[in-house]
């Protein structure tokens, strides 16, 4: 698994409004960060649409890249680790812009406010 990577994910009950269940993620961390740790770092994705209301937000356009079935919005701000053995198939990848588009968000959530 390397960034950019779209895997399916089964996430664990969380509380609140987590993500939960089997659902495609994005993966963040590198493979040779992958290799050393029992978990991975992901950002979930969700398929309606009206999540982008939310800031730390990046629609996704299925295509054949992503593989996904549907347009989906991934949700930079529930960026999450979870054990690797949660982890299953391999559905494709994110582009780059997608990816810029991404760090951008984790950027913009996570810089101080001044």
């Amino acid at each position: 698994m390397n960034a950019g990577d779209v895997q399916w994910i089964e996430f664990p009950a969380g509380a609140g409004r987590a993500q939960a269940g089997r659902r495609p993620a994005i993966v963040i961390q590198t493979a040779t960060a992958t290799a050393r740790l029992p978990t991975v770092l992901l950002i979930p994705l969700t398929t309606p649409l009206d999540a982008l209301r939310f800031p730390g937000t990046v629609l996704l356009e299925a295509d054949a890249t992503n593989n996904l079935r549907r347009s989906s919005v991934a949700l930079v701000f529930q960026l999450t680790a979870v054990d690797k053995r949660l982890v299953s198939a391999p559905l494709g990848r994110a582009g780059d812009p997608t990816m810029r588009a991404i760090w951008s968000e984790f950027e913009a959530i996570t810089t101080h406010d001044q």
